[in-house]
């Protein structure tokens, strides 16, 4: 899924600045990265909060509209309001299409009810970890990785060596020959 996001540059800074702009339906942003220097950014409210929701945003390659120009960009990092609905702030990082990229995936299970360790074993799979640290060229970063528990049993215990990772696509873990346990299988063995 691909997503588009206007921005506007803002000059006002600071905390009063920032809480005129949210007034205004519009969250505080920073543009960074492709040596260039910081950009103080203002994006809609309401498009990055649905964003963000969204658990694909979080790792898709986004076109931001600034000022006539696009850029292709990641999020790095947001902040939420405590108890409000409401985006504080959100940072984007521009990536260069020739450049890999360092970044969070989610991991999730697949195939798990129709193992022998849930079906006739009683037990259950857990994620130990709920994401991955990968390198990857933006276009080819994945909206999440599987991991296959069709064979599994209880007791068994599942590495970061067992994830099928997409072409093109690295663990950062495995790289450094570590190859972290992510998710455990519970269950009566017979």
């Amino acid at each position: 899924m691909s997503y588009e996001i206007q921005a506007t540059v803002r000059e006002a800074q600071g905390t009063g600045a920032s809480r005129r702009l949210r007034r205004e339906g519009k969250t505080p942003a920073v543009l960074y990265g492709d040596n260039q220097e910081a950009v103080a950014i203002a994006v809609d409210h309401k498009t990055v909060y649905y964003a963000l929701e969204k658990e694909s945003f979080h790792t898709a390659l986004i076109k931001l509209a600034l000022e006539g120009k696009t850029h292709d960009v990641i999020v790095r990092d947001f902040q939420m309001h405590p108890f409000r609905q409401e985006v504080q702030h959100i940072d984007f990082q521009v990536v260069d299409a020739a450049k890999p990229v360092k970044i969070r995936v989610p991991l999730h299970i697949v195939n798990a009810e129709t193992s022998q360790a849930v079906k006739l074993q009683g037990g259950r799979v857990s994620l130990l970890a709920t994401s991955v640290e990968v390198v990857a060229l933006p276009k080819d970063i994945p909206a999440a990785l599987d991991l296959d528990c069709a064979s599994v049993v209880a007791g068994d215990i599942l590495h970061l060596s067992d994830i099928k990772f997409p072409e093109g696509v690295q663990s950062v873990a495995l790289k450094r020959n570590e190859n972290l346990a992510v998710a455990t299988v519970t269950g009566k063995k017979r």
